[in-house]
């Protein structure tokens, strides 16, 4: 089987012409799980999953992937053996467009020792990439499905998608979304899924790094992330009291009810009381908390 792998970065900082796009970042990534990088456009996503992957060099710092069958940590940049357990599969390609996309296939069965050629014709089928057609000659959206097919058949102990499903339509991605998670149960591995389209993901995450200019904005597991969040629904007079202390994200009042959605460590016995006092509380969203976090402004 697969052995997942465990990622960390120790004061990684990457930049471009002396701007930083990764900013002393400290990070761990457990191993056998999926993770969602969060971030806006500009944020260091992408140079992150680069990096992690061993395709550009930190400027400072290090990336150190450790586990399965590598052993003790290893650095992955012109690492032969980390890389060819680290599969990225970037929106904007990195395969040869002039050739057929079987030859694109046996490319990646010849360099990924974890290929599943029987995974991958079956992904090839219901993503109906047809193998005898020039990758140029295809569309946008059957270009992302091979590089899904391609980054899942890798079963890679390290899979990275970075965007690469950006041009599917909705159904092809809620295809690709139901594989990953089928293969996924049958070979955990270490999975980054990095992505704006957070609402379609938050139910596969099980964790979440936020980036905002190159920096941590936080790391949690999804489900102590969306705890830092509730929605308060009552008369307005007992909602304000009850999230007075609290920073607000969002409110809406009709008439005497008032909805204020608040972001704070919630207590339990304070969230008791109010339950009491005859308020409905319900969770938040983690697309609403991700604006929040970094700032975006709806």
């Amino acid at each position: 089987m697969t052995a997942a792998l465990t990622v960390r970065t120790e004061d990684l900082s990457v930049r471009f012409a002396g701007v930083p796009a990764l900013d002393r970042l400290d990070l761990r990534l457990a191993p056998g799980k999926i993770h969602g990088l969060l971030g806006r456009n500009g944020s260091g996503k992408s140079t992150l999953a680069a990096t992690l992957a061993g395709f550009r060099r930190p400027d400072e710092g290090r990336v150190l992937i450790e586990g399965g069958d590598l052993g003790a940590a290893q650095e992955p940049y012109e690492n032969a053996v980390v890389t060819s357990r680290v599969c990225l599969i970037r929106e904007s390609g990195d395969r040869p467009d002039a050739v057929p996309v079987k030859h694109a296939v046996g490319l990646a069965a010849a360099l990924r020792p974890y290929w599943d050629a029987d995974l991958a014709g079956e992904l090839l089928d219901r993503f109906e990439v047809p193998l005898n057609k020039k990758i140029q000659k295809l569309s946008r959206g059957k270009k992302s499905a091979l590089g899904v097919v391609l980054g899942l058949a890798s079963r890679a102990p390290l899979t990275i998608f970075d965007e690469s499903y950006l041009g599917m339509d909705v159904p092809s991605r809620n295809l690709f979304y139901d594989m990953l998670l089928a293969d996924y149960a049958e070979m955990p591995r270490t999975i980054v899924l990095s992505t704006h389209l957070v609402s379609e993901v938050s139910a596969m995450l099980e964790e979440v790094v936020i980036l905002d200019q190159g920096r941590l904005v936080t790391q949690s597991p999804v489900d102590a992330l969306r705890g830092r969040g509730a929605s308060l629904v009552g008369p307005a007079a007992t909602v304000d009291e009850f999230t007075a202390s609290f920073t607000v994200l969002a409110e809406e009042r009709l008439g005497g009810t008032k909805s204020t959605t608040v972001l704070g460590d919630l207590d339990p016995a304070l969230l008791a009381q109010a339950t009491a006092a005859g308020l409905e509380i319900g969770p938040v969203g983690l697309q609403d908390l991700f604006v929040h976090l970094t700032g975006v402004k709806s």
